[in-house]
């Protein structure tokens, strides 16, 4: 039983131990509160603005960054059309390029196709005109020849003025 009276003696703790005890803890509260919790509560106030401050940072960060983000789609939107317009522009020219090389191409073989046609029939009417000389000098000198082989005698040439004579009357 003296073990028993021991332990509720521990346990039942003194007036004097419960004033001492709220006194200590008073003063460590005050101590405290002077020099630990102001600090501490100034720490945690500051830091919570520092957090409050980085996200409404955060928070323009972003909007800035939508905003650029807009910008540089209106801007690449504007280069794409600019690279569109360009190129039509580019393809249009290429078109009038070509077109008009043709039509130079064409022009320069029609003029040479009609330079072409004026030189064969010019030099087909100089042959035709030397054909026709070549035939006039050879009949002349075919009648030559028949002339000089039927005029050989005297009775011929008689024969001969006499039909000629008949003609030049009949005309």
């Amino acid at each position: 039983m003296t073990s028993l009276f021991i332990l509720s003696g521990l346990t039942e703790p003194g007036v004097g131990l419960i004033f001492w005890t709220s006194i200590v803890f008073l003063l460590l509260v005050g101590i405290l509160g002077k020099f630990a919790w102001k600090p501490i509560l100034s720490a945690i106030k500051t830091r919570e603005q520092d957090i409050e401050k980085a996200l409404a940072s955060a928070e323009r960060a972003l909007k800035d960054m939508r905003e650029l983000k807009a910008a540089n789609e209106v801007i690449l939107n504007q280069a794409r059309a600019e690279r569109d317009t360009l190129l039509k522009e580019a393809r249009d020219t290429k078109e009038a390029i070509i077109s008009e090389a043709k039509q130079r191409a064409q022009s320069e073989a029609d003029r040479i196709m009609s330079g072409a046609r004026e030189q064969i029939n010019v030099e087909k009417n100089a042959a035709v005109a030397e054909l026709k000389k070549q035939v006039a000098v050879l009949s002349i000198e075919i009648a030559e020849k028949i002339l000089k082989s039927e005029l050989s005698n005297d009775e011929k040439q008689k024969a001969l003025l006499s039909n000629l004579m008949k003609d030049v009357n009949l005309n």
